[in-house]
């Protein structure tokens, strides 16, 4: 072979390489496009699901009756028109004509009745915010409502817990009629993440999930981590251009960035196991692009209120005080974030930001010093407590790992010892729920854009018992002012004084510090050059995905 036919062959060979390298990317015609969670989908029952990543698929094989919009107001989605009477007391939600299911079968008001109803008659996790919990030492049990057709009220339930809707009706196949017991400004929230299923499909959706999203699932592939969808053609809002959706979940950030520099992943959205600077590592890779959104979810430091030293609301706010915020949104996630002074987003109508921890390690000292936690010493930052405070991370997650880990030299050097120790999620919540901690970090996702979940997170109606497992205010923090005004804020409809409530009762929870804002991390998405029209909201809704579009 002559030396040019050889180089010849070499180069070619090089390029075959090369082009092999780009990876099972959606550049190949027939193969599908790739995303990812960074946690388990807990299950694929869109009335069972609470969990991130189980959501996340809801969003792409479900729609609602109702959902957010950019401003995190409450708009129809599968509802054309919703309707409240002056009294508050009757919603009617008007359907579109041509909505079908993908198993072919036609989406009318029945089937909106019908999964309300076999929610209600379950022990499933979205049926709880539709009860009214009794009141502390009250009633015993009994029924929800008189009206048989709503279900069950007792089972699954705490005794006296009343279901707030008494009627749910449908006069004609486009119109679905819910009737209230007394007016309930929550039912339009909870809607948002409760889907229509189809007539008496309750009992198989874990199995074989059916909805009327833009994408229908295939399979799901339980040791290979992944689940296939594919397009739904008949989409009522228009098919997606994606016409096959590979879902992956990448626990590990080392194999994630593994598989998107191999060109094995097509787009990453929102991945909390990716750190700041490994986005900026990819924004050099010429095969990939970084784009960046605003966000809206909340990264927080949870008390337990109810475990010493942090019963005492001025270690609290020391704890607050001795944390630079700013710092580590600055330096340690390269500005990919906004540092928050309130559960609620700076976008949402009631947002304050209360009182303002700045950081200040003197005056954490002495406010330390106030709850009678002195420096043995007195000449520097020696330990105050008899043994360390326990901070409690999920394992796996380098970012967090990482600011867990500046969280502590914080509160060591204003003599707080603290040790950190790693979870798996499940196990971390369910700890959490049962009082097992004394710090925890985690983050919010969805529900705190708006104002009512501040009842869910800090009425003392909402600590998880034994007959409240999914109770979100694992702080158990009490507080009677505060539940008065939260109780009197959830039946305003006047939007003028349920902004003057919730103003003050984020100047109480500020106070109070049950838990402490850390920031908002922006949504951060890398995706191949080739995947355009990428426009992701603050909530980080996978339902973009069916406007994403691909160049050959």
């Amino acid at each position: 072979m002559s030396t040019r036919r050889a180089v010849g062959a070499l180069l070619t060979t090089i390029l075959l390489v090369l082009l092999s390298g780009c990876g099972g990317g959606s550049d190949h015609t027939g193969e599908p496009f790739v995303t990812m969670l960074d946690t388990d989908p807990s299950t694929f029952d869109p009335l069972d699901s609470t969990d991130a990543a189980s959501e996340r698929l809801r969003q792409l094989m479900f729609n609602s009756l109702v959902r957010k919009n950019e401003k995190f107001d409450y708009v129809g989605d599968l509802a054309s028109n919703i309707s409240v009477s002056p009294d508050g007391l009757t919603t009617t939600f008007t359907l579109p004509e041509g909505v079908t299911f993908h198993d072919g079968k036609p989406l009318t008001s029945a089937d909106a009745k019908y999964t309300l109803e076999a929610l209600f008659s379950s022990n499933k996790k979205k049926k709880a915010p539709f009860f009214e919990p009794a009141p502390a030492g009250g009633a015993t049990t009994g029924k929800a409502s008189s009206n048989p057709t709503v279900g069950d009220s007792a089972q699954g339930n705490p005794a006296g817990a009343q279901l707030y809707i008494t009627s749910i009706e449908t006069p004609d196949p486009s119109t679905l009629v819910i009737r209230l017991r007394k007016p309930w400004l929550q039912l339009l929230p909870n809607l948002v993440s409760l889907p229509v299923i189809p007539q008496g499909s309750a009992d198989t959706q874990k199995q074989n999930p059916v909805g009327s999203g833009p994408f229908q699932f295939v399979r799901h592939e339980e040791s290979q981590k992944f689940v296939d969808l594919k397009a739904f053609d008949k989409y009522w809002q228009g098919a997606p251009n994606i016409k096959e959706l590979r879902v992956r979940t990448i626990l590990d950030a080392n194999t994630l960035q593994a598989e998107l520099q191999s060109g094995r992943l097509d787009l990453v959205s929102g991945a909390a196991n990716i750190t700041p600077d490994t986005y900026k590592f990819f924004s050099s890779d010429p095969n990939l692009k970084v784009e960046r959104f605003p966000g809206a979810n909340i990264v927080y430091l949870g008390f337990n209120v109810e475990q010493p030293p942090l019963n005492n609301v001025k270690v609290r706010q020391a704890i607050a005080h001795a944390i630079d915020r700013e710092g580590i949104v600055r330096e340690l996630m390269l500005g990919q974030a906004r540092v928050a002074h309130s559960i609620l987003p700076q976008e949402s109508w009631a947002y304050i930001p209360g009182q303002v921890y700045n950081y200040d390690p003197a005056r954490a000292k002495q406010l330390l010093d106030e709850a009678g936690f002195r420096d043995p010493d007195g000449d520097g930052p020696g330990a105050r407590f008899d043994k360390p405070v326990v901070l409690k991370i999920s394992a796996g997650n380098s970012a967090v790992s990482q600011y867990a880990g500046v969280i502590q030299n914080a509160l060591k050097a204003i003599g707080i010892p603290a040790q950190i120790e790693t979870f798996e999620t499940p196990t971390l919540i369910d700890q959490l729920s049962k009082g097992q901690f004394q710090m925890s970090t985690l983050r919010w996702v969805g529900g705190n854009q708006d104002p009512i979940f501040l009842y869910d997170l800090f009425h003392s109606s909402e600590i998880p018992s034994a007959s409240r497992a999914n109770g979100r205010n694992r702080q158990r923090y009490r507080n009677p002012e505060l539940d008065r005004i939260l109780s009197e804020a959830i039946g305003t409809f006047d939007r003028e004084k349920a902004r003057t409530l919730y103003t003050q009762a984020q100047e109480i929870v500020s106070r109070d510090l049950p838990m402490l804002p850390l920031w908002y991390p922006d949504v951060m998405v890398i995706a191949r050059k080739n995947v355009g029209n990428i426009k992701i909201d603050a909530s980080n809704d996978f339902s973009f995905l069916r406007l994403v579009t691909i160049e050959k």
